[in-house]
């Protein structure tokens, strides 16, 4: 729930750039609980990709412009790598628990298949792409 959150959240500031949202706005808008969602969205600044202005104009928006924030961007701020295992992670070079060597391991080629399919679709749909079709996050459920 913690990325649906984020880019429900990411695509209702998108359709409202480049003006900042207070956050009940942004929680009402996006069905997400407030106390969650300022986590998720203090998480998503901290990794760049929000940013915020205190006051009475005040509220988060997006640091980039829409097109320039991928899903795999915000998965992989929330979630960490895309990878299925710590051996299939982009230039890892760290073997999973019970594993003796990367190189001979039977098991890490088809994680890292998957891991560069997830990564291809993930990193070409952008949050301006999302905020363009509706009900596109079903896709991702």
């Amino acid at each position: 729930m913690k990325a649906r959150y984020a880019l429900q959240a990411l695509i209702f500031l998108a359709e409202r750039s480049p003006v900042a949202i207070p956050i009940a706005v942004i929680a009402e808008g996006s069905n997400a609980p407030r106390k969650f969602l300022e986590a998720i969205l203090l998480e998503l600044k901290m990794d760049g990709l929000l940013t915020s202005r205190m006051g009475r104009s005040g509220g988060y928006e997006l640091a980039r412009p829409p097109h320039g924030i991928s899903v795999a961007d915000v998965l992989r701020c929330l979630d960490g790598p895309l990878a299925l295992a710590p051996c299939a992670a982009r230039n890892s070079t760290r073997t999973c628990p019970g594993c003796v060597d990367l190189h001979t391991c039977a098991i890490r080629p088809s994680l890292t298949a998957a891991r560069s399919a997830v990564a291809e679709v993930l990193e070409n749909r952008t949050i301006a792409d999302l905020a363009k079709v509706p009900g596109a996050l079903e896709e991702f459920s």
